[in-house]
C-alpha cells in the first residue's frame, strides 16, 4: 500500500515534515535561502573548529600524561602561540559576522507591502485579516475569518493529520506582504518553516514581518510557543497561488460576506 503522504507529494507540492527528516524544508522566500545558506556557510568552521579541537585534545591526552610527564615540573611558554590562537578565532568570528549582520538586516527590512496580513492568536485557533485588498470597486475588500485545525475523523483522503485546517491562508507569490502577528489571550507563535518565519504574538502589541513567497503550494508550520493544553493542535496553513487566483479568491469570499 503506497503511504498517504508520499501520495500526497506526487499530486502536489505540500511542505511539510517528512518521516526521518534531517535538513530543512524546500525554501520558498529569499529570507529562507539566505538562512539555508548561511546554515551551510558555517558547517565548513563548525568542522574546522571541530577537528582543531579534537587534535589537540589527542595531544594533550597523548604527550601530556603520567607516563611521559611523572612530575610537572616544566612549563613550555610559547608567545607566538598565543598570538596565533587569538587571531585566528578573531578573524573566524569576523567572517561569520559579516554575512550574519546582513542576513539580520534582511530580516528586518521592510518594503512597502502590496497586502497587509494580520493574524490573531487564540487559544487555540489563528484568526486572520485581510484589510487592504484593492478590488474593481471603488470599496476596498476587507477579509477576516478563523482558521481551525481539523479533527482526525473528518481528514480527507491524502491530508496531513494535525496540520490540516478548515479555512487556509491564501497569499499572491512574486508579492511582497507584511505580516503583523499579535495575540488575543497568551504568547503564540506563527511559524512556517519553509518561509523562514517565526514571530511571536504578544497580546497588546503587534509584530512585523515581511513575506516573498516565490514559488506557489501548500504550506505548513504550528505555534511554536508553548500557548496550553491545545498548543500543538493549533496548526497554520497556507497556499500560495497567482495573482489572478488570489484575486478571485478574495472577490468571491467579500461577495459570500455580503
Amino acid at each position: 500500500m503506497i503511504n498517504i503522504f508520499f501520495f500526497n507529494s506526487l499530486i502536489s507540492y505540500c511542505d511539510a515534515a517528512e518521516y526521518w527528516q534531517l535538513g530543512t524544508q524546500d525554501p520558498a522566500t529569499p529570507i529562507m535561502e539566505g538562512m539555508i545558506s548561511f546554515h551551510n556557510y558555517l558547517v565548513f568552521y563548525i568542522i574546522f573548529i571541530g577537528i582543531a579541537v579534537c587534535w589537540l585534545l589527542y595531544k594533550i591526552v597523548v604527550d601530556f600524561n603520567e607516563f611521559t610527564h611523572p612530575k610537572a615540573s616544566q612549563f613550555n611558554h610559547s608567545s607566538i602561540l598565543e598570538i596565533i590562537w587569538t587571531i585566528i578565532p578573531a578573524i573566524i568570528l569576523i567572517l561569520i559576522a559579516i554575512p550574519s549582520f546582513a542576513l539580520l538586516y534582511s530580516l528586518d527590512e521592510v518594503i512597502d507591502p502590496e497586502i497587509t496580513l494580520k493574524v490573531i492568536g487564540h487559544q487555540w485557533y489563528w484568526s486572520y485579516e485581510y484589510s487592504d485588498l484593492n478590488s474593481s470597486t471603488e470599496t476596498p475588500i476587507s477579509i477576516a475569518f478563523d482558521s481551525y485545525m481539523i479533527n482526525t475523523d473528518e481528514l480527507q483522503f491524502g491530508a496531513f493529520r494535525l496540520l490540516e485546517v478548515d479555512n487556509r491562508v491564501v497569499l499572491p507569490i512574486d508579492s511582497h506582504v507584511r505580516l503583523l502577528i499579535t495575540a488575543a489571550d497568551v504568547l503564540h507563535s506563527w511559524a512556517i518553516p519553509s518561509f523562514g518565519v517565526k514571530l511571536d504574538g504578544c497580546p497588546g502589541r503587534l509584530s512585523q514581518a515581511s513575506l516573498f513567497i516565490k514559488r506557489q503550494g501548500y504550506f505548513y508550520g504550528q505555534c511554536s510557543e508553548i500557548c496550553g493544553v491545545n498548543h500543538a493542535f493549533m496548526p497554520i496553513v497556507v497556499e500560495s497561488v497567482n495573482n489572478k487566483d488570489f484575486a478571485g479568491w478574495a472577490e468571491s469570499l467579500n461577495e459570500g460576506k455580503e
